[in-house]
């Protein structure tokens, strides 16, 4: 039997993160509601602190410790969990361990270590960041935050969505991108628990499509190695307590490609006029495809985060993937 939260979880995470994160605005953009078809509200938390939503689990994590006398945490993170962790744990005084894979972004890793945690490298894919994870807990006395399959986490998260649908109570949709699943999960807690019938969808790239085939076909599935998507923050494998979560409350869960995903990006910019990571666009894909949402609808979509390797950027660079 795992542990799951609930909606009061959810609630109670938003009480205590009060003063130390940020209420991130709710945006919205004629061009872009007349480029969608559909009136679009994103929840901007490339705004966040450490530019992600990442920031609101890892506090609530780090807050409601699982022993007295901790003194470091470790997780394993391509980026926006580890920044957020080491911001998290340096605020409360504690050490920080950040296990990164080999290919995670030159940015997200400058991130972490700007925040002051020590980072471990690892080959990529999941299976690998866990092994060297179980590495450092063999030689260091330190508590596990998990990038998204941990309850605490996944309240946190849920916190970005409670804060939209107080400004925004007449959503058709509301959206996030979907990777470990904790933003979708903790979102879709959110909005089952002030009784909305609203329509919760995840989105992910069809390169890193575990979620979707788990969602779809009843059963949790892992993706193999490190999955080629400019999506890097969507490569994990959905987790165990987020599929619990996803699997009964969420709607739907969609895929796109990289060229969607791109241009998704460079939509947000021209009508938004902010740069969003490729994480962040997923959703916005589906909804400038026309599946996330049908014509004139209200939407809402959780824009993850803004930590962009400029020298990456497919449009800025000249090119379309």
């Amino acid at each position: 039997m795992i542990d799951l939260p609930d909606f009061s979880a959810v609630e109670a995470a938003a009480v205590r993160l009060r003063g130390r994160i940020e209420a991130t605005p709710v945006l919205r953009s004629d061009a872009f509601d007349a480029r969608s078809g559909r009136r679009v509200f994103f929840k901007c938390e490339n705004l966040q602190a450490g530019g992600s939503f990442k920031l609101r689990g890892a506090t609530n994590a780090v807050l409601l410790p699982q022993r007295t006398g901790l003194r470091a945490v470790a997780t394993h993170s391509s980026g926006n969990h580890g920044a957020a962790l080491a911001r998290a744990a340096r605020a409360v005084g504690l050490r920080c361990i950040v296990v990164v894979p080999r290919d995670a972004s030159a940015v997200k890793l400058a991130a972490i270590e700007a925040q002051g945690a020590e980072l471990v490298r690892s080959e990529p894919g999941l299976a690998a960041r866990e092994a060297a994870l179980a590495e450092v807990l063999r030689a260091i006395d330190a508590e596990v935050v998990h990038p998204f399959d941990d309850a605490r986490v996944i309240a946190g998260q849920g916190t970005a969505a409670l804060e939209l649908l107080g400004v925004r109570d007449d959503l058709d949709v509301l959206a996030t991108p979907v990777g470990g699943g904790g933003l979708l999960a903790g979102s879709a807690l959110a909005a089952r628990g002030i009784e909305s019938k609203l329509r919760v969808i995840g989105v992910e790239p069809a390169l890193a499509d575990d979620a979707a085939r788990s969602f779809h076909g009843g059963v949790r599935v892992g993706l193999q190695g490190s999955p080629p998507t400019i999506a890097d923050g969507l490569r994990g494998s959905i987790g165990e307590r987020p599929y619990a979560l996803v699997r009964d409350l969420v709607d739907d869960i969609l895929t796109v490609s990289e060229s969607a995903i791109v241009a998704a990006m460079r939509a947000v910019l021209e009508d938004f006029k902010i740069l969003i990571e490729p994480s962040s666009a997923v959703p916005v894909a589906a909804l400038l495809d026309g599946r996330l949402a049908a014509a004139g609808e209200r939407v809402g979509v959780v824009i993850s985060g803004g930590n962009v390797d400029l020298a990456q950027c497919p449009f800025l660079a000249g090119r379309t993937h």
